[in-house]
C-alpha cells in the first residue's frame, strides 16, 4: 500500500511541476539558509579555535592596563619563567610598518618579542632560526619573517641572509617560519618578528611591556601558573586587580565553543521559521489538491478504499514534496558553499552532516504535520458526496 501511495504521490507531483516547485520553494529556502548559515558560522569559528589551539591549550595571556608607576620590563617577564609551573614567557609589542625589499613595498605587522614566543605560539622555522637571547641583549637588527612575508618581499621562502628595510631600519633575515596550516584573517598578514629590545629602540611609543604570554607545563598546571602570575601582579600593583587582565586560553576556547553553539541555535531558529512558512505552503496546496481530486477520492472509496488508504496517499504526497524540497535545498547549499570557498580560500567551509540530518528530519516533520489536515479532510469525504462533485 505504501509503495502504491508513493507512486501515486510522484505522479500527482509530476503532473503539476510548476505548482509543485513553488510549493517546495519555502522548504528549499529554509533548508538552504539553515545549512549555509550554520556551515559558515562553524567554519569561521573553527578557524579561530584551531589557531588558538596550536599552542596546545596551555597558554596564558596577560595585558597590563595600568602600571601604577611600576612598569614591567621584558627582563621582569623572563623572571616569571623561573616559576615551577611556567615553562616559557614572551613579552610582546606590536606596531604597523612598511617593509621594503627587492624593489617591493608592503605593509607589515611588526611584533617585538623574546625567544619564548615561538615556543608558546608553536611557530617553527622552515629556514634559519628564531630569535635568541643574544639578539635581545645586543638589540640586534635580526628579523624572522612569516612564510607569506618572505614570499611577498623576497620572492622565495628561503630568504635567510637577505636584508629587509622595515620602518627605515635595515634588518637581516635570520629565519623564515613554516607556512601555517591554519586559515583565517591572520593568514593574509605579512608578519615580522624582531627582538623586543630592538622594538623599544625603534618605536617611540613602546617603552615598557604592556602585554606578554606564559606557557604552563601542562593543562593540569594552568591554574597554578595563573595563580602565580596573578599573585605576582597583585603584589606589584598594590592589589589592584583592575590594573591587569589575565586570560586563560582554555577558558577562552570554552567561551568560543559556547558562542558557536548559541549562534548555531539562533541561526537554526531563524531558518526554522522559513521551514514553517514552507509547511504552510504545503498545507495550502494540498487542500487545493484535495478539492481538485474530490471525484477521484469518491471513485476510490466506491471501489473499496478505506480511510487509512486515502489518508496515507495524501500524507505521503505531502511528505514527498517536503523531502524533495529538502534535497534541492541541500544541493543548493553545497553549491553556495563551494562558491564561498572560491571567494574566501583562506577558510575551509564545509557542510555539517549533523545539520543536514536535522534539516531532513525537520522537513519530514513539517511535511507530516502540515499534511495531516488535508489528508484527513480527503479521507473523511463521503463517497456519494465526492462522486457528485464537479
Amino acid at each position: 500500500m505504501i509503495l502504491q501511495s508513493m507512486k501515486m504521490a510522484c505522479t500527482a507531483i509530476l503532473s503539476n511541476k510548476l505548482r509543485s516547485f513553488l510549493t517546495m520553494l519555502g522548504i528549499i529556502i529554509g533548508v538552504t539558509s539553515l545549512v549555509v548559515l550554520v556551515s559558515l558560522v562553524k567554519g569561521a569559528t573553527d578557524s579561530v579555535t584551531e589557531g588558538i589551539s596550536e599552542s596546545g591549550n596551555t597558554m596564558i595571556s596577560v595585558d597590563i592596563l595600568e602600571d601604577k608607576g611600576k612598569p614591567l620590563t621584558w627582563k621582569d617577564v623572563e623572571e616569571l619563567g623561573k616559576r615551577k609551573s611556567i615553562t616559557a614567557t614572551a613579552s610582546t609589542g606590536n606596531t604597523g610598518s612598511t617593509a621594503k625589499a627587492r624593489g617591493k613595498n608592503r605593509d607589515i605587522q611588526v611584533t617585538g618579542t623574546t625567544p619564548g614566543y615561538f615556543e608558546i605560539q608553536n611557530l617553527k622555522p622552515v629556514y634559519g632560526r628564531t630569535l635568541k637571547r643574544a639578539d635581545l641583549d645586543n638589540s640586534t637588527y635580526s628579523v624572522i619573517l612569516n612564510n607569506r612575508a618572505a614570499r611577498e618581499l623576497l620572492g622565495t621562502e628561503d630568504g635567510v641572509g637577505e636584508t629587509v628595510i622595515i620602518g627605515g631600519k635595515t634588518y637581516r633575515v635570520a629565519g623564515v617560519l613554516e607556512k601555517s596550516g591554519v586559515m583565517g584573517w591572520n593568514a593574509e598578514q605579512l608578519e615580522a618578528y624582531i627582538p623586543y629590545s630592538t622594538l623599544m629602540r625603534s618605536a617611540e611609543d613602546i617603552n615598557y611591556v604592556s602585554s606578554f604570554f606564559l606557557k604552563a607545563e601542562s593543562q593540569e598546571d594552568m591554574k597554578n601558573a595563573e595563580r602565580e602570575v596573578t599573585g605576582y601582579l597583585k603584589e606589584r600593583f598594590g592589589n589592584d586587580e583592575k590594573a591587569f587582565r589575565v586570560i586563560n586560553e582554555s577558558q577562552f576556547l570554552q567561551l568560543m565553543e559556547s558562542t558557536q553553539k548559541t549562534l548555531m541555535l539562533m541561526l537554526g531558529g531563524i531558518a526554522g521559521i522559513s521551514l514553517l512558512v514552507g509547511g504552510i505552503g504545503i498545507m495550502n496546496i494540498m487542500l487545493v489538491s484535495v478539492t481538485e481530486r474530490t471525484r477521484e477520492i469518491g471513485i476510490r472509496k466506491a471501489i473499496g478504499a478505506d480511510y487509512t488508504g486515502i489518508m496515507l496517499q495524501f500524507l505521503i504526497e505531502a511528505l514527498v514534496i517536503s523531502l524533495l524540497g529538502c534535497a534541492v535545498g541541500v544541493l543548493l547549499s553545497w553549491g553556495i558553499i563551494q562558491v564561498v570557498n572560491l571567494v574566501l580560500p583562506q577558510y575551509h567551509f564545509r557542510m555539517v552532516v549533523e545539520v543536514i540530518c536535522a534539516a531532513a528530519a525537520f522537513s519530514a516533520l513539517i511535511g507530516m504535520v502540515f499534511g495531516i489536515y488535508p489528508a484527513d479532510k480527503a479521507a473523511r469525504k463521503k463517497p456519494i458526496d465526492a462522486l457528485r462533485f464537479s
